[in-house]
């Protein structure tokens, strides 16, 4: 069975730290790439970051960039979002998903997707 497995969200104080996983079983990841999305309540579903299935390429959100790091360990089938100086405005439910080779950034091109792992940041 195919499917991706998210992991590592919870409740954090702003200025504070997660690293999210994405874990994919029944196929090899290695050869697709691998996006971040993420939804908050009442509002539309926006890409996060992206990873090429080689690694080699990433892109990520201007609102995310510099604080967010994408990679991944095509050994562990496995990609990680490293998340730093979280806001309250990061809070939301994050999805990875899959598509072959390439990142894109509308989210219906994506083939597989994870059932998502909540980030809450609050005091």
């Amino acid at each position: 069975q195919l499917q991706l497995v998210e992991s590592g969200g919870g409740l954090v104080q702003p200025g504070g730290s997660l690293r999210l996983s994405c874990a994919a079983s029944g196929f090899r990841s290695d050869s697709y790439a691998i996006g971040w999305f993420r939804q908050a309540p009442g509002k539309e579903r926006e890409g996060v970051s992206c990873i090429s299935f080689s690694g080699g390429s990433t892109n990520y959100a201007d609102s995310v960039k510099g604080r967010f790091t994408i990679s991944r360990d095509n050994a562990k089938n496995t990609v990680y979002l490293q998340m730093n100086r979280l806001k309250p405005e990061d809070t939301a439910i994050y999805s990875c998903a899959a598509r072959r080779y390439y990142c894109a950034g509308y989210a219906s091109s994506y083939t597989y997707w994870g059932q998502g792992t909540q980030v809450t940041v609050s005091s």
